[in-house]
């Protein structure tokens, strides 16, 4: 045998022990969903008051012994009647009285397996192909080592609600959010006491973000590697003013906007995406109708001017104080993000109001949330801050949802998490 031969022999040898070693070192990661990104139940109970008799006594078709059914994702949504005992479902009630949301009378809900990535991988697994979210993400984690319940976990949550300022209470979303640090902290245990690379889409990334703003630097340091961030909206987006303006049916066909637009305005989260004042610039312009413009730093009186004023209140109160009070996480963050595609910029409408589609003109961005949004966590931490390691990588052409499908953007992701795996990270005093 030459030394070639020899040198050729060897390279498989060297490569097995450093997969072996690489499998034997990989931090445990949690997967965050953005909005829409998991599975949600719901059960009826005897205050629950039907819209009519097909809400009554034909949807759902199935639940479990206990009655609990599955509420998102239910293909039967597609279905016009049906479409609108679900956002009777699923609406949200903000009481002035609690100072706090809530669920709508008679419907209970839950977030199945807490823990698990099950619930992220398809919205209904009975129609994979067409309801996939997190499954092509979890494939390409597990083919560099990473397993389900061992090392990989998922932190589903019911996404309707959001968080709320200082001294304003947030029953479900604070609970999300305590119940997050916990699976962080038996994760590490689980797994020699390494620290936890957290890994978001979307919503979840301004969760994570809060979850870091509100613990101590030594339960940071102790307990979290590394912040991956896809796509997030740090400063809200153009979009959700469309969403509340006129109601979006988010590309699945046959839902009309219109019925789901009162549960859409309802969501807490949604109210948390509106444009940032702090992120926008005030004197950009992003709704014009015949009779009045609103930029950024107008979402109340835009929030009135559509018919909905009930939204003002928590708005100002309980969202504007928690978008204003944005820092730096005080962990390593890579950002990973897609630009080039069309997003909605400035919203046009004509003398038919509100219930019509708008114009739309179109500026940089991943197709939902705009540039600037997306960007955003490098003026929140500050350019030249050397104690705050921030990483920005931009993907070309890849939307807002691709990102958890396009191979290209599976590479970049997986990339990062390898390399997170085998480099030392910046200790914070």
């Amino acid at each position: 045998m030459n030394g070639l031969s020899i040198k050729l022999a060897i390279v498989p040898i060297v490569t097995m022990l450093c997969i072996c070693k690489a499998i034997t070192n990989l931090h445990p990661v949690i997967l965050v969903p953005g909005s829409g990104g998991n599975q949600l139940e719901a059960r009826l109970t005897t205050g629950y008051k039907p819209l009519n008799l097909l809400c009554d006594r034909w949807y759902p078709l199935c639940k479990d012994k206990e009655g609990w059914f599955r509420l998102w994702f239910d293909p039967s949504v597609l279905l016009g009647p049906f479409t609108m005992c679900f956002a009777q479902r699923m609406m949200l009630y903000y009481d002035p009285d609690l100072d706090d949301y809530r669920n709508a009378p008679g419907v209970e809900t839950r977030v199945p397996e807490f823990g698990s990535t099950e619930p992220l991988l398809y919205l209904d697994p009975n129609l994979k192909h067409f309801t996939a979210y997190m499954a092509p993400l979890v494939e390409s984690l597990e083919e560099i080592g990473y397993v389900s319940g061992e090392n990989l976990f998922g932190a589903p949550y019911d996404f309707r609600y959001g968080l709320a300022a200082e001294g304003h209470p947030s029953h479900v979303g604070s609970k999300f959010l305590q119940d997050l640090k916990d699976l962080i902290e038996k994760a590490s245990a689980s797994n020699g006491e390494k620290p936890v690379i957290l890994l978001s889409h979307s919503l979840g990334g301004l969760y994570v973000l809060q979850l870091l703003n509100r613990n101590s630097p030594s339960w940071l340091r102790r307990f979290i590697k590394h912040f991956v961030a896809l796509s997030a909206p740090w400063g809200g987006t153009v979009q959700e003013m469309l969403t509340f303006a006129s109601g979006s049916s988010f590309g699945v066909p046959l839902v009309n906007p219109l019925l789901v637009r009162g549960e859409q305005r309802s969501s807490e989260s949604n109210l948390w995406l509106m444009p940032s004042p702090k992120l926008f610039d005030p004197g950009k312009v992003l709704v014009i109708t015949p009779n009045e413009a609103y930029s950024a730093h107008d979402i109340p009186q835009f929030l009135n001017d559509i018919g909905f004023p009930e939204g003002v209140i928590p708005y100002k109160s309980r969202i504007l104080p928690l978008t204003e009070a944005l820092t730096a996480p005080n962990v390593s963050v890579t950002c990973i993000i897609g630009t080039g595609v069309k997003t909605p910029e400035t919203l046009f409408y004509g003398k038919a109001g509100f219930d019509e589609e708008p114009e739309v003109v179109y500026g940089d961005g991943d197709g939902t949330v705009n540039l600037v949004s997306l960007l955003a966590l490098e003026s929140i931490c500050g350019a030249d801050n050397k104690s705050q390691p921030l990483k920005v990588i931009r993907i070309s052409g890849i939307s807002h949802t691709s990102i958890l499908e396009d191979n290209v953007a599976l590479g970049e992701i997986v990339g990062e998490i390898s390399s997170i795996n085998s480099h030392a990270e910046v200790q914070f005093a």
